[in-house]
């Protein structure tokens, strides 16, 4: 099992997204993600994330919140549990990271994006200001099969909605959001 760091930097509306396009074997080949990286040893996901964001960007975060775990299931890798972050603050220059493009994006452009579809369901969690949350995702190659949002299970329907659509049709309505 993988213990990682995900953070999406904030800033004037935007996310700073890392287009994954220089590792050939790669899980995120080709996809839009946001910084971060697996655990070294003795690491805490705070320790991770700061040493992962300067690594990947140049830049020392000064003000970041964990927003939640995401538990990352797949038939092809092993299982992750990413320690999920918002970044709103920082020192240093940018530099050019070793795994893609840095990009700032519109947050409404994200769901555009290639990107994991459970992505999308975090996205919005995150610009909803839902309270702390375990997502569990499971895919079968690139298709989400399953979600649970803390604890309750939604199923891809044969014939029924993507789960993104299915999440904002049946979660996000009673979603305990500040929004």
């Amino acid at each position: 099992m993988l213990l990682t760091t995900l953070c999406y930097m904030e800033r004037d509306g935007q996310y700073l997204m890392l287009h994954r396009t220089k590792k050939e074997k790669d899980i995120n080949k080709d996809k839009w993600i946001g910084i971060g990286g697996k655990f070294e040893d003795k690491e805490s996901p705070e320790d991770c994330l700061l040493r992962e964001a300067f690594e990947e960007t140049g830049l020392h975060l000064t003000d970041y919140r964990f927003r939640g775990i995401v538990t990352f299931v797949t038939d092809r890798y092993e299982t992750e549990f990413m320690h999920l972050y918002s970044a709103y603050d920082w020192e240093g220059d940018m530099e050019v990271c070793d795994e893609g493009d840095l990009e700032w994006l519109p947050m409404e452009k994200v769901f555009d994006l290639k990107i994991w579809e459970g992505d999308k369901i975090f996205f919005w969690l995150m610009q909803h200001d839902a309270p702390f949350f375990s997502l569990k995702l499971e895919y079968i190659g690139d298709e989400l099969m399953v979600y649970a949002l803390d604890g309750e299970y939604h199923r891809r329907r044969e014939g029924g909605p993507d789960l993104f659509t299915e999440f904002l049709e049946t979660c996000a309505p009673h979603c305990n959001c500040a929004r």
